[in-house]
């Protein structure tokens, strides 16, 4: 490498200098490397959920911890969850081998409530949370004794308030690694389940129409009706009389499913508010008939009763699979030899 000079000599050098990438690599700095023997000797694995970014143990551990005087008494936990279709609501208690789900209910099964499309928005969660609040309840048999609230109104409501020959029956809101913004729909799930008669301790805070104290000394404000028109879906009227006038093209493509089942804007409020009353005569879940198909296996195919085939390949065993490498080297050395002779 050629010799710098000091800045202040004055002296200029008589070649250029190389710059630090083009060093070869025996004149590089040492760097020091952590991860050696030593840290992977002493690193431990995190559980499998936490790898795979499902269970946040933190909160877990929290929800799940029960005191110790209360001996072997279940710790339930109403669990909320979103997918790309629907929305999923359990009722589940914590063992030893696992996680015990008490009643669960889905927006999928809305159809059979009179709404059959639109299954993920804020109005469907709410419908969930009240269907697996009155399931739950018909289940320990407090359906009778606890009603909930029965009109839809956005208020306030805590079940433990009411006067109850029984007390209600306790959860705690279980929302996953979920971000709890305000205004998102998980808490129209928790609302419904709530209205519905579910002891979940809570606040509005994250509620729609709530509005946080501007400046020191002011009460915050709590807006009821904005968070009753959340509930039968007004904001996605309002979204749908906007696109039906602006774009009809988009309209059509976005709400081909509403079009289809003939529901248009008008209709949605009466829509949610029959699914109410009728989640609230009829909880229980019914199974779908099974189609009755049998199968037939011959090696690797197999027939089933409507018409279907499949390929379907079966699990060899261990001598199975150690026969199947023996005559393998045994081809495989057959042909050496013949090459040689």
């Amino acid at each position: 490498l050629a010799q710098v000079q000091p800045s202040g000599s004055g002296i200029r050098p008589h070649c250029r200098v190389e710059s630090r990438s083009a060093r070869p690599p025996e004149a590089m700095a040492f760097v020091k490397v952590l991860k050696n023997k030593a840290y992977f000797k002493r690193f431990q694995v995190k559980p499998r959920r936490r790898r795979e970014g499902k269970t946040d143990y933190r909160a877990r551990r929290k929800m799940v911890t029960q005191d110790k005087n209360k001996f072997n008494s279940k710790k339930y936990r109403l669990v909320v969850r979103f997918t790309n279709r629907k929305c999923i609501c359990q009722v589940i208690y914590p063992t030893i081998r696992g996680d015990m789900v008490v009643a669960q209910a889905t927006s999928a099964e809305l159809g059979k409530y009179g709404v059959p499309v639109g299954h993920k928005n804020y109005a469907a969660a709410y419908c969930t949370g009240l269907l697996i609040a009155r399931r739950t309840l018909k289940k320990f048999g407090l359906d009778e004794a606890i009603k909930g609230k029965e009109e839809a109104n956005g208020e306030d409501y805590h079940v433990e308030d009411d006067e109850h020959e029984q007390r209600p029956f306790k959860c705690i809101l279980d929302v996953g690694l979920q971000t709890t913004t305000s205004g998102h729909r998980m808490w129209g799930a928790l609302k419904g389940a709530v209205d519905g008669g579910l002891h979940v301790p809570h606040s509005n805070k994250k509620f729609p129409g709530y509005k946080a104290q501007e400046d020191k000394g002011q009460e915050p404000e709590y807006d009821a009706d904005a968070h009753k028109e959340r509930i039968f879906g007004n904001h996605l009227k309002e979204y749908m009389e906007m696109l039906q006038e602006e774009d009809p093209t988009k309209y059509e493509a976005h709400f081909a499913k509403f079009i289809e089942n003939d529901i248009d804007a008008e209709k949605l409020e009466d829509m949610y508010t029959e699914a109410h009353s009728k989640i609230r005569e009829d909880p229980d879940f019914e199974a779908k008939e099974k189609k009755g198909i049998t199968h037939e296996r011959t090696d690797e195919n197999i027939k089933s009763s409507d018409g279907t085939e499949h390929v379907r390949f079966a699990k060899l065993t261990l001598e199975q699979r150690r026969a199947k490498v023996a005559a393998k080297i045994a081809a495989a050395q057959a042909k050496l030899m013949a090459d040689d002779d």
